[in-house]
């Protein structure tokens, strides 16, 4: 029996290579837009589209179970994986780190979308995103600001989709990212807000924690509200215990 990753996390790699070595049959999809993992259990790369969509791969493969490992804020993906596995009458678990939660000293700001956190930067002088790629109404409200004298510092790792304003600089980098590597960025280019998203989890969690340190405010996107799925884990222990379990009781 085949269970279907969807990963691009560095749990959904963890999740996939313990269960393929604890004897279960995996395949794991990803993206393909950043990296390809090195792994000894099946990978696909670049979506669904290629086999027909989702659904369709689904019961071509015969698959019997899929754990959504995605990003938190993989909205269209898990509503996906949801609706595929509903038509094809098979389970959808989940597994999300837990979100990130705010500690005495830090100065936190939570929004739900951009043109709320936009009005929030108006009288900023120097932005540091973290929060993947832009829309197109920021992009435009940024390059507004920059000619008022505001300065941005974008940092993906994968190519801006769209053109970006003259002051808004694009630095490409893949994390995780140390506190020596966020102290820097934010002393030297002088940041006064950092803005990004709850992804949770240690691997990013170092800019937080000089933004606390400098006591620079971080305006951060709330995780997006996502389909329940049948089983739904914050541990990579307990889901891959479930798991195995599962497909031994098959």
């Amino acid at each position: 029996m085949k269970i279907l990753i969807l990963g691009g996390t560095a749990d959904g790699r963890h999740l996939a290579a313990a269960l393929h070595k604890s004897a279960c049959t995996v395949v794991y999809s990803i993206a393909g837009l950043v990296r390809q993992p090195v792994l000894e259990c099946e990978v696909i790369s670049g979506g669904f589209t290629q086999f027909g969509g989702l659904t369709t791969y689904l019961k071509k493969e015969g698959i019997v179970a899929v754990l959504d490992v995605t990003h938190p804020y993989a909205k269209v993906m898990s509503f996906t994986a949801r609706e595929s596995t509903q038509r094809c009458d098979i389970p959808c678990w989940r597994f999300h780190r837990p979100s990130w939660l705010p500690e005495t000293d830090d100065n936190w700001q939570f929004y739900e979308d951009w043109p709320e956190l936009l009005k929030a930067l108006q009288l900023k002088k120097k932005v540091f995103l973290t929060a993947g790629q832009l829309p197109t109404i920021a992009i435009k409200t940024f390059e507004s600001l920059g000619e008022q004298g505001q300065k941005q510092i974008l940092r993906t790792a994968v190519e801006p989709k769209d053109e970006l304003p003259s002051s808004m600089a694009w630095h490409k980098a893949i994390g995780p990212f140390s506190l020596e590597n966020e102290r820097e960025i934010m002393l030297k280019q002088q940041v006064d807000v950092l803005v990004t998203k709850n992804s949770g989890g240690t691997s990013m969690q170092a800019k937080l924690l000089v933004a606390r340190e400098l006591n620079i405010p971080v305006l951060m996107f709330t995780r997006p509200e996502l389909p329940e799925a049948d089983e739904e884990f914050i541990s990579k222990s307990a889901c891959q215990s479930f798991v195995e379990h599962w497909l031994k009781a098959q």
